[in-house]
């Protein structure tokens, strides 16, 4: 029986390792190849340069904020309380502001996600495209990227397909450039060609136009918000104000009044 079983055993062990030993690995250094692409070198800057301008201006918001609130801890034994708070009430709208354009350029779906799936998502996925065809023409049944967090202890040369997809992108360039310029030529021949392409990039653009004008509605819609919400506090201010006022006049009154009503008194007596 205990043969049996380890028969049995042995025979699955070699049988996996057979099939193991059938498939054919490859692997990329996808790092490597994306840094040797001067489009994608270029769309990574612009997204570096961008991020760097945001976050210094977020930056230099949360100092001036830091400044007022320094300020108000500084004056609040000169201040009134309804001065205090409505400073404070300031202070609070211009952190929520702060938050929001934080999370408008660094978000999930933020402006920095958008620009880089506008610049840098079309060299990755001709990266893509090259390895799927390299290993379909190859025949490889996997392919690992080098570059990223998997662990590989020892790679052999040989089965490194970098050059091929690097290669391949730079082929593909090259085809693409050779169609350009042949449109280019075919535009000068033909006027109504020129038409096509018009209306050809304008229905392209349609996409891009669209997510653009909903992000820059979403965000004219918060900015009307937090200008509702300051209007709302402003005017809930002046009405306390005016409150206030009212029963400083009438107190007045009710003093000019008892005064009054002293002297009749007085020249009565």
């Amino acid at each position: 029986m205990t043969k049996s079983i380890f028969l049995f055993a042995f025979l699955i062990l070699g049988a996996s390792a057979i099939a193991q030993k059938a498939q054919k690995i490859g692997y990329v250094d996808l790092e490597y190849i994306l840094e040797n692409i001067p489009e994608y070198m270029e769309a990574q800057t612009k997204i570096n340069a961008k991020a760097i301008a945001w976050q210094s201006d977020i930056e230099k918001q949360q100092k001036e904020i830091e400044a007022l609130k320094a300020d108000l801890n500084n004056e609040k034994a000169l201040l009134t309380k309804a001065l205090i708070e409505e400073k404070e009430e300031d202070i609070q709208i211009k952190e929520l502001d702060l938050k929001n354009q934080q999370i408008a350029h660094f978000g999930t779906n933020g402006d920095l996600f958008f620009l880089r799936q506008q610049l840098v998502k079309p060299v990755q996925d001709i990266v893509y495209n090259a390895i799927q065809d390299i290993a379909t023409k190859r025949k490889f049944d996997f392919v690992m990227d080098k570059s990223s967090a998997l662990l590989m202890l020892y790679t052999n040369k040989e089965f490194d397909i970098s050059e091929l997809v690097l290669n391949s992108v730079t082929r593909s360039k090259k085809v693409e450039a050779v169609k350009e310029k042949q449109s280019q030529k075919e535009d000068k021949l033909d006027i109504k060609t020129d038409e096509d392409v018009e209306v050809n990039t304008e229905i392209n653009n349609e996409a891009l136009q669209e997510k653009i004008d909903d992000r820059e509605a979403k965000k004219e819609a918060l900015k009307k918000k937090i200008e509702d919400q300051k209007a709302e506090k402003l005017r809930l201010r002046e009405e306390q104000k005016k409150a206030i006022e009212e029963k400083r006049q009438q107190r007045i009154k009710e003093i000019e009044a008892a005064k009054k009503a002293q002297q009749e008194k007085k020249e009565n007596n």
